[in-house]
C-alpha cells in the first residue's frame, strides 16, 4: 500500500509539473507573441486630438453627405470590421468610422465610460475633423450611445440607422461580467491559446486575408484592456440612465433588427416601440448574426439609401 501510494503521489508531482509548465510556456509565448504582432499592425485612418489624447478615425468617400459610423462594445478594429459597409456606402456618401478610446488604433483613456464621456469625445472627434451634418449609424451598444447623442446634438444628426442596435430596456444586463477572469484569461495566453485551437472567426466572410490578420492582431492588443472593461462596469448605468431617453420624434430612425435573435426575448417588438412614434420610422428585419453589416452590407447600402430618399 505504501508502494502504491508513493507511486500516486509522484504522479500527481508529475502531472502537477507539467500543468506548470504548459502555462509556463502558454504565457511566455504570448508575451513574446504580442510584442512581434505590435510592430506588424499597419496604421489606417488618421489620428484626432481629442481631450488631450489621440482618437483614430477613417474616412473614406466624398459624397456630400456624411455617414458616421460607431462600433458595438468590445469590437478590436472597428474601422476594418465596418470594412464591408465602409466598401458598399463610400461610392455615394462621406463615411467616417471613430474608433472610441479603447478600440481599433486609439489611445486609452482613464476617463469613467459614461454615455456622456463616450458621446462628448466622439462629438469632440468631428468637430475636430470639420464634420458638422451627417447620419449616425452605430451597431450594438452604439444604439444606447447614439440615443444619448441625438438628443444632444439634434441640430447636427440627420437621421439614426440601428444596425441590430441596443435598447434601454432588452434583458440581460443584471448578469455579472467576470472581469476578473478575463483579464486572467488574456495575460496569461489562454485567450491566444483558444483563438489558436478555436478556428478562424472571420471564415466565410469578404474580408481578405491581409485584413482579418490585422483585426486578429488589432482585436488581441485591446482585448479587456483597462478602457473597454471601465466600459462594461457602466452597462447598466448606461442602459437605465437611456430609459428616460427616446428619438426625437422629427428624426428619421431606420432600424436593421436580426430578425432570427432568440437571446433577447421580445427583440423586434422592442425595437418596433423604438419606431411607432417616428414621422420617419422604418424597420427592417435581417435574418443573420448580431453583426449584420459582416454579410448584408449591401441590403443595409441599398435600403438606406432609398430610405434617405424618401424623407422629406
Amino acid at each position: 500500500m505504501k508502494k502504491g501510494l508513493r507511486i500516486l503521489l509522484k504522479s500527481i508531482a508529475a502531472l502537477m509539473i507539467v500543468i506548470v509548465l504548459f502555462f509556463a510556456v502558454v504565457f511566455v509565448v504570448n508575451i513574446i507573441s504580442s510584442k512581434s504582432e505590435l510592430k506588424k499592425i499597419e496604421p489606417y485612418g488618421q489620428l484626432v486630438p481629442v481631450d488631450g489624447k489621440k482618437m483614430n478615425v477613417l474616412i473614406q468617400g466624398s459624397g456630400e453627405k456624411t455617414v458616421v459610423l460607431l462600433t458595438g462594445y468590445g469590437t478590436g478594429a472597428p474601422a476594418l470590421d465596418f470594412k464591408p459597409l465602409v466598401d458598399e456606402l463610400s461610392p455615394f456618401y462621406k463615411v467616417v468610422v471613430v474608433e472610441p478610446f479603447g478600440y481599433g488604433l486609439s489611445d486609452q483613456t482613464d476617463k469613467e465610460r459614461t454615455s456622456d464621456n463616450i458621446v462628448s469625445e466622439i462629438h469632440e472627434a468631428l468637430q475636430q475633423l470639420g464634420i458638422k451634418r451627417y447620419t449616425l449609424m452605430g451597431h450594438s451598444i452604439a444604439g444606447i450611445y447614439g440615443l444619448d447623442y441625438v438628443n444632444k446634438y439634434k441640430d447636427e444628426v440627420t437621421a439614426f440607422v440601428g444596425i441590430d442596435s441596443s435598447v434601454p430596456n432588452q434583458g440581460g444586463l443584471d448578469d455579472e461580467i467576470p472581469v476578473g477572469t478575463l483579464k486572467f484569461l488574456d495575460k496569461s495566453g489562454i485567450v491566444r491559446l483558444f483563438q489558436k485551437i478555436g478556428g478562424d472567426p472571420y471564415a466565410g466572410l469578404s474580408f481578405d486575408e491581409h485584413t482579418k490578420q490585422q483585426m486578429k492582431m488589432i482585436a488581441t492588443k485591446n482585448s479587456n484592456n483597462d478602457t473597454v472593461v471601465n466600459e462594461s462596469k457602466h452597462f447598466k448605468e448606461n442602459f437605465t440612465a437611456a430609459q428616460a431617453l427616446s428619438f426625437p420624434k422629427e428624426l428619421p430612425v431606420l432600424l436593421f433588427v436580426q430578425s432570427n435573435n432568440t437571446d433577447v426575448e421580445g427583440w423586434l417588438k422592442l425595437h418596433e416601440e423604438q419606431v411607432k412614434d417616428s414621422v420617419y420610422g422604418k424597420l427592417v428585419p435581417l435574418e443573420g448574426g448580431h453583426y449584420l453589416h459582416h454579410t448584408l452590407s449591401k441590403e443595409i447600402a441599398k435600403d438606406y439609401k432609398e430610405f434617405m430618399a424618401g424623407v422629406k
